[in-house]
């Protein structure tokens, strides 16, 4: 049976051909998954308007109908077990995350909205709300090279087990590898580890770095990472290995290499944290490829 039996594409009223789009079918048509598609229009945002008149919302809601109908009948003649709708709403999330429970959906798939880092100060992108609270996997796709990746990167951290999210190295890994084998892809292990970050701590003294301290830390992730890779049979030039911040490290790794999706792993966070933000959520304007991020629950 596919990992995949329904896929959820979320649209937006000025989307035709977009990477999401040729994603999510080509997705559809290789694991055979049905695919639902919805146009969601914020009321609040038509072009600039706070509230737009009855006969606007009705010739956009028509316009958007009819491409959506005309774009189903193509989709449909590839075999696709497909379903869409258009719809008008104030509230985008809440929306989308009712919709995912309604139609059960394993996959949520979208473009990625671009956000100035001036306006991400003041309003919280939608891309980072779906992160943060929608229950399923969510591929965020900014480019596609090829309609199905070919190159996914499984990154995980093994570093304090004691203190991450229960099983996510797991649940990342999972994923990486079932879409991979779904879409007859390559799939590599990544671990960017920053040493900058591995220090003792002394409340009198403040950070201390004792001679051979990062070397005897650097030895000891390289072999929980070997530990994780061999346990899932990743293949030693698959393995990876890099020092470096891992915003930087994980953008280099996908340019050199020509990766399509790199899967991280996100948590559902409570109070103050929930909006401190996530690696995965920092790393989605950096990188150059696609973003997969499977949720797991913080530990309390």
């Amino acid at each position: 049976m596919s990992q995949y039996q329904r896929l959820f594409l979320i649209a937006g009223p000025t989307m035709r051909h977009t990477p999401a789009l040729q994603r999510a079918v080509a997705l559809a048509e290789a694991t055979g998954a049905a695919l639902h598609i919805t146009v969601f229009i914020e009321d609040s945002n038509i072009l600039g308007l706070i509230h737009a008149s009855a006969r606007f919302r009705e010739a956009c809601q028509q316009e958007n109908e009819k491409w959506l109908k005309d774009e189903a009948d193509l989709i449909r003649g590839r075999g696709i077990n497909l379903s869409t709708e258009v719809l008008f709403t104030r509230d985008a999330l809440q929306e989308i995350l009712q919709h995912v429970t309604t139609t059960q959906a394993d996959l949520v798939i979208k473009d990625v909205q671009h956000e100035s880092a001036l306006k991400r100060v003041f309003i919280t992108p939608l891309d980072w709300h779906l992160l943060r609270e929608c229950p399923v996997p969510v591929h965020l796709v900014s480019e596609v090279s090829c309609p199905l990746p070919r190159v996914i990167v499984a990154a995980v951290d093994p570093s304090h087990p004691e203190t991450q999210i229960t099983g996510i190295n797991d649940l990342i890994v999972q994923a990486a590898n079932e879409l991979a084998t779904q879409c007859q892809a390559e799939m590599h292990l990544l671990y960017a580890y920053d040493l900058s970050q591995t220090h003792i701590s002394d409340a009198g003294a403040g950070a201390v770095t004792m001679p051979g301290f990062n070397s005897d830390v650097r030895k000891s992730l390289h072999k929980s990472f070997i530990t994780l890779a061999d346990h899932y049979g990743v293949p030693t030039e698959r393995q990876h290995f890099v020092a470096g911040p891992p915003g930087k490290a994980l953008a280099d790794f996908a340019a050199h290499h020509r990766a399509d999706v790199i899967v991280m792993g996100n948590a559902h966070r409570k109070g103050l944290e929930k909006w401190v933000g996530s690696t995965t959520e920092h790393v989605l304007y950096r990188v150059p490829c696609n973003i997969l991020a499977v949720t797991g629950q913080a530990d309390q």
